[in-house]
């Protein structure tokens, strides 16, 4: 059975801690590949410059390009409204019932699942693969998910402390200060040829066509 791994995020832009939080889950936890999945409107939080979810997809776009363990997917985008991890994992497994889906998400993120939609449905549908942190051991996040999460429906992976967050990228960007290395280089010239996070005005481009199937 292939086992595939789905990381969400608003990718604003996607950068370096993504990547390795990707290959770590992929490595250690014996991924396929994972898949980057970009929502469309964060259900829960307001989504500070925007640039437009078809420039952060292309931006996921340029991260996973040359990488054979990423793929990205436009199922949330092509959706619309907000972006509930329930519907997602519904609809991939709906697409592919013999993909075991692993749902890779940070500690703070595993704490706050019993405030999701639906997370009996969420660990039903994917095992959760926590990224440890510094402050959030795997005993934190167990009694958190104590009675909504069985042991077999958790998994723990490991990975190296890297102090960087899109909102710190943005507003590097905007204050005119270096970010190559913190995003990877295809990123970093379409924030560039956009111009993007430098103006009040977000970038935008054309709606791509979508797929005949979702890559994921």
């Amino acid at each position: 059975m292939a086992r595939v791994g789905i990381l969400g995020g608003t990718f604003n832009p996607p950068h370096v801690g993504h990547l390795v939080c990707a290959q770590e889950a992929r490595a250690q936890l014996g991924l396929d590949h994972v898949v980057l999945m970009p929502v469309h409107t964060p259900p829960h939080k307001e989504l500070r410059g925007d640039p437009g979810p078809e420039v952060r997809l292309a931006m996921c776009e340029a991260a996973a390009a040359g990488d054979p363990g990423l793929r990205v997917s436009r199922l949330e985008l092509d959706r619309g409204g907000p972006s509930f991890t329930v519907d997602t994992l519904r609809a991939l497994r709906a697409r592919a019932p013999e993909v075991e889906l692993i749902f890779v998400v940070g500690g703070d993120q595993a704490q706050g699942l019993p405030g999701w939609r639906e997370p009996e449905a969420v660990l039903e549908l994917a095992v959760l693969a926590v990224a440890a942190r510094e402050g959030i051991g795997r005993e934190d996040v167990r009694g958190r998910l104590d009675g909504l999460a069985s042991p077999e429906r958790l998994a723990f992976f490991s990975m190296p402390r890297i102090d960087v967050s899109s909102s710190d990228l943005r507003r590097r960007v905007a204050a005119a200060q270096p970010v190559r290395h913190l995003v990877p280089d295809p990123v970093l010239a379409l924030i560039a040829d956009l111009g993007l996070y430098r103006c009040g005005a977000p970038a935008t481009l054309e709606p791509m066509e979508a797929p005949s199937h979702d890559r994921s």
